[in-house]
């Protein structure tokens, strides 16, 4: 059966950190995205596009989970916490009431492809403290979805053709859930989920069903009533997101995600008087 597509969101080239260039996916005006602002694509394999890495800036309200599919990210931020991850591994971070950080390539490799993912947190976990954790390659779950299919679970439970699997990082906000799947051309996968939940798919390489393409740049918001049935037209690579809808005004100004504008000015009067990560 053809997944029924419930909105496409296009994907936009776009610079961030000190001039890294980025395929932007972004969903802070897209309800139907809840709970997921904005998903970052960084692939090149020319150093300029990426070697100058994202130099420290703060964060108040949100998380992030970055996953390489290759090269290698270092993290450093206020609270001291330094990690590097690799091809494969995943950094996720928790701003909560507020995060300096910065996130650099090594600078001898000669390819970055990897996403980041930001998620939003509710009004209650706003400003908890901050947490940050590694990831590696090693402690990822993996999935046999038979004939050639596989799929790396990162975060949340999920259940595929009937078979249930946890992710290593169980601890994301709104129920948040993220794997990394690879389809055979016709080959297909059942996906099960709370009917309330939000189900996006972001192909990479090749094409699911026949509107979902990594040709297209586009983050898919999938209508699955419980069940989604994605079929592979092409040999595909694609990561599958899902959470549990805050339902909660989103204010944003750069990096920081809150509530109202009010919050939205403290927390910059906070990064400008130096307490924002206190």
């Amino acid at each position: 059966m053809e997944t029924q597509v419930k909105q496409i969101v296009p994907a936009h080239p776009a610079a961030d950190g000190d001039g890294v260039k980025i395929q932007r996916t972004s969903l802070f005006n897209q309800p139907v995205a809840d709970p997921f602002l904005l998903l970052d694509e960084l692939g090149s394999d020319n150093p300029e596009d990426y070697i100058g890495g994202f130099p420290p800036h703060p964060h108040r309200g949100m998380e992030t989970l970055t996953y390489l599919k290759q090269g290698s990210l270092t993290h450093t931020d206020h609270m001291g916490n330094k990690g590097a991850i690799s091809s494969g591994g995943a950094q996720w971070m928790s701003a909560g009431r507020g995060v300096i950080h910065s996130e650099m390539p090594a600078r001898e490799q000669q390819r970055l492809h990897g996403f980041q993912l930001w998620i939003n947190l509710p009004a209650s976990q706003k400003m908890q403290p901050p947490q940050y954790r590694d990831i590696e390659r090693q402690q990822m779950t993996e999935a046999t979805l038979g004939n050639g299919g596989y799929a790396t679970i990162i975060a949340g439970a999920w259940q595929l053709n009937q078979q249930q699997y946890q992710g290593p990082l169980t601890t994301l906000a709104a129920d948040a859930r993220y794997l990394d799947a690879f389809l055979p051309a016709g080959e297909s996968l059942s996906v099960s989920l709370p009917e309330n939940y939000t189900l996006l798919a972001y192909v990479y390489q090749g094409q699911l069903n026949t509107r979902i393409s990594s040709g297209s740049q586009m983050l898919v918001v999938i209508d699955h009533q419980g069940t989604a049935d994605i079929h592979a037209t092409q040999d595909s690579s694609f990561l599958l997101l899902a959470g549990q809808p805050l339902a909660e005004p989103v204010a944003h100004y750069g990096p920081f995600v809150m509530n109202t504008s009010e919050e939205i000015e403290q927390a910059i009067r906070d990064y400008q008087n130096g307490t924002l990560a206190l």
